[in-house]
């Protein structure tokens, strides 16, 4: 059975927002990625986006709270409306297929589901009732 995470859009103050939520929780935070560590010619990266987080992640018992900065190239999350997605983390490569493929049936596709630069397999969509949607089979 997946797990279902929320995963929230910050406009540049993820990492205060995350310190503020594990000052609160407790716990460690199990992976922090900045958008420069993806940065490559296929997918550069503007110099004041470099050090945005591109993905954190806090534990919270059986759940994680995800969250990640909105590169200003995307413009700015309006913060009340489409800041969050439901982030669903499969046991398997064919689940996270089974979910994407129907879950987006008459949506609108944002991240066709393919293995990332992080080392999931990952896929992201907006639902045809406008939910946002992260679908992700990681096998570490």
């Amino acid at each position: 059975m997946p797990f279902i995470n929320p995963h929230i859009n910050f406009n540049g103050n993820t990492e205060e927002a995350f310190n503020f939520y594990k000052s609160v929780f407790g716990g460690e935070f199990t992976r922090i990625m900045r958008l420069k560590d993806l940065t490559s010619s296929e997918f550069p990266i503007a110099e004041n986006d470099a050090n945005k987080i591109m993905h954190i992640a806090l534990p919270i018992g059986k759940n994680v709270l995800i969250g990640n900065d909105v590169p200003e190239s995307m413009g700015p999350v309006n913060e009340n409306e489409n800041r969050s997605k439901i982030a669903v983390s499969t046991e398997s490569r064919e689940e996270a297929d089974q979910l994407f493929n129907g879950l987006s049936v008459g949506g609108n596709i944002e991240v066709p589901i393919c293995d990332s630069p992080w080392g999931s397999y990952f896929g992201m969509f907006r639902d045809k009732f406008g939910i946002e949607w992260i679908i992700e089979f990681d096998s570490k």
